[in-house]
């Protein structure tokens, strides 16, 4: 049986946000491929999880050192704050591979030598939190943001020092060889879903009818796209709208409570969320940053019905074969009125399981890592 070391920025279950998804959903599909599986992940506000212990062999935990300290580093913060002297001395007591989630684990790097390290980039880093500050209104956060942002792409050439890069989109693998990254290799994000579930619809009736808009709604990135659909879509708008989602921010609430046609739905657990992507006719997804491969997206094609985006949310991806896009208010109004009446059937069905199961398929993804070992 093969082993691998993987060092998460997180504790990643339960698989609630992006990020930890793609690690949760990976460490299942590795299991399932028979790798032996050491996980080591720092620990801020997520317990530890019998879960993790029943998939891996062992489970380390590492408290992250944050506070000011780590911030006056001239390294990230996310860098500085995930240092572990333990981390190192257990991962030297072997010499299996090791694989790091995100540039946040790449203290490493400058640490251990002659080992074999992978390093999935979920970002590249710097860009996405450039574009978190161009949609952040506190100043202080926008400052910190702007900050670290420098931060990070100084401190981006240690990924060369990495035997492989794992990307999400082929727009970030560019950027990576861009830098002289010796070997990098395109894997998508791990998901939960395994193949695609979507139902069906003829025409419905306007009362069962509804759009659903469905993301973090306390993230800044997805606030500013929600208040925009709200106030130039939602607002012109007879259809229904649904929004859901985790702890929305007092913007989102206030804005929505306005509207007739739109029903917020806080908190929702994953039955009713997964319900809720089910049944919708339209999955309305806009973002202001094209960085990374956005879960809820590839969420939305496995289990949903008609997805659609702006041009920002499929960069990088294949992933605008399988969706209509439309970038202006005007455009996405005329998009809905087109998609709330065209049934969804099962070519579009057949269509989808083709494309992602080539392209986004949890078990290829473990394979590729696999191959590595």
């Amino acid at each position: 049986m093969k082993k691998l070391h993987i060092v998460s920025f997180n504790v990643p279950y339960p698989a609630n946000y992006g990020g930890v998804i793609d690690v949760f959903y990976r460490i299942k599909a590795l299991r399932n491929l028979g790798v032996d599986i050491e996980l080591h992940t720092f620990q801020y506000g997520r317990p530890e999880s019998k879960e993790l212990q029943e998939l891996c062999g062992n489970v380390h935990y590492y408290r992250r050192r944050t506070g000011i300290l780590s911030a006056m580093s001239p390294r990230p913060y996310i860098v500085q704050s995930r240092r572990s002297s333990r981390l190192i001395d257990n991962l030297n007591k072997d010499d299996a591979p090791i694989l790091l989630e995100g540039l946040h684990c790449c203290y490493l790097l400058e640490k251990i030598e002659n080992r074999r390290f992978f390093v999935r980039a979920h970002n590249v880093e710097h860009d996405y939190y450039s574009s978190l500050a161009e949609v952040e209104h506190s100043l202080p956060r926008r400052l910190y943001l702007r900050s670290d942002a420098r931060k990070l792409e100084r401190y981006e050439p240690i990924l060369r020092k990495a035997d492989t890069i794992l990307a999400v989109t082929e727009n970030d693998a560019e950027h990576f060889r861009s830098i002289g990254c010796p070997k990098v290799l395109l894997m998508p994000s791990s998901h939960i879903d395994d193949s695609v579930v979507s139902k069906p619809s003829q025409l419905l009736s306007k009362d069962e009818c509804y759009v659903l808009y469905h993301a973090d709604l306390s993230v800044p990135e997805n606030v500013e796209s929600v208040l925009f659909l709200a106030n130039n879509v939602f607002r012109n708008s007879t259809h229904r709208f649904v929004v859901a989602g985790r702890n929305p921010a007092p913007a989102v609430s206030e804005a929505l409570c306005k509207l007739q046609n739109t029903k917020l739905y806080a908190n929702p657990d994953e039955t009713e969320m997964q319900s809720l992507i089910a049944n919708s006719q339209v999955i309305l997804m806009t973002t202001p940053m094209p960085t990374g491969l956005k879960l809820k997206l590839l969420n939305s094609l496995y289990a949903g019905r008609h997805c659609l985006v702006n041009s920002a949310m499929v960069a990088g991806t294949k992933l605008g074969e399988l969706c209509t896009i439309a970038d202006s208010a005007q455009d996405l109004r005329d998009a809905l009125d087109r998609l709330m009446v065209t049934p969804f059937t099962t070519e579009d069905i057949e269509r989808r399981q083709n494309l992602l199961g080539s392209l986004y398929s949890n078990q290829a993804n473990a394979r590729i890592l696999l191959s590595l070992l």
